[in-house]
């Protein structure tokens, strides 16, 4: 090798070891729940799929436990593009696309097979894709599972064991309207604050799916748990759009199969809970009743009122294609 040859070699090796590294591309997902929850398995196999399809492209940075603020701060930080994604309960939802509300509607759904179809089908992914109207990309429909009632008042059974229950809701119309309509008092409260104010007693109670009530430990701070299935309680997996046009072809169908797997994790979750989820609780000392055909008929009746309300929101049709939905 001459001395000129080997000069270039040596300045284009100096040139090389100068230049910065590829940057990886930060994604901070954000959710209100622990790493152990169902939002937590989901966010790891949406990261372990990115990074097996995309190599060291992107670089995940995980917030669980409310760690960048409650669930509608986090969707604002997705809309201006300082957070790129997140897994949220469909309460906070319909404050940017209004739609989503008629998936909370109480005694909607038949059971898991049926709310899994619809928001799989046409219904839940014409609705899915509103959320590009926002400034945010829905990827995927998840999963929580039916809303149960715990509180520290007395056991339910009846419409009336509800009356002037001080119960924490999310912040979500359809939802308070259903507990007003039954005669209870509905609180509409962001996530992080629920644990304290039930130990506090600024609330009696709170509703949410068994995966929520076990991951959190509900039991701690609440004495009973009524299985009463009122509302199926879908989540979601959203990016921001900012993040979402900044991504290749490519990439935009690696981050939609990461969706689709993190989903089947979180379902997966959700049925392992279902089944195990009521000896857990029982087994940690919370009293558990399980609401019957009737006592469920005799709620649905005590909230006939509010139905009426939901068809005007979101049209019976609506609201009839998804009863009948198969």
């Amino acid at each position: 090798m001459t001395f000129v040859t080997r000069g270039l070699v040596s300045t284009g090796l100096i040139l090389a070891a100068g230049l910065p590294a590829l940057a990886q591309t930060e994604v901070k997902i954000g959710y209100a729940l622990a790493p152990d929850s169902h939002y937590g398995v989901a966010a790891v196999r949406f990261e372990e799929v990115v990074t097996a399809e995309t190599g060291d492209a992107f670089s995940f940075k995980h917030f669980p436990s409310s760690g960048l603020g409650g669930e509608r701060e986090v969707i604002e930080g997705l809309q201006i593009g300082t957070i790129e994604a997140t897994i949220v309960s469909s309460g906070t939802l319909a404050n940017f696309v209004p739609e989503t509300g008629v998936f909370d509607i109480p005694f909607l759904f038949r059971d898991l097979t049926h709310a899994r179809a619809v928001l799989d089908g046409p219904i839940g992914q014409d609705i899915l894709a509103k959320f590009d109207n926002v400034g945010l990309h829905g990827l995927a429909w998840g999963e929580q599972g039916f809303r149960h009632i715990t509180n520290n008042r007395n056991a339910i059974q009846t419409p009336a064991d509800v009356q002037s229950l001080k119960i924490r809701t999310m912040e979500n119309p359809v939802h308070l309207a259903a507990f007003n309509a039954m005669g209870a008092a509905p609180t509409p409260m962001a996530w992080p604050e629920v644990i304290s104010s039930l130990q506090q007693g600024v609330i009696d109670g709170q509703e949410n799916p068994l995966s929520v009530i076990v991951s959190v430990k509900l039991d701690e701070v609440q004495k009973y748990l009524t299985l009463s299935g009122h509302v199926y309680s879908p989540a979601m997996l959203l990016v921001s759009k900012p993040f979402w046009e900044g991504l290749d072809d490519d990439q935009k169908a690696v981050f939609e199969k990461a969706a689709a797997e993190a989903v089947t994790a979180m379902r997966g979750y959700v049925d392992e809970v279902e089944t195990t989820g009521v000896a857990t609780l029982k087994e940690r000392g919370m009293e558990v009743n399980e609401l019957s055909p009737e006592q469920k008929a005799a709620f649905q009746e005590a909230i006939a009122s509010a139905y009426e309300g939901y068809y005007e929101t979101y049209g019976k049709d609506l609201v009839d294609s998804i009863v009948t939905f198969q």
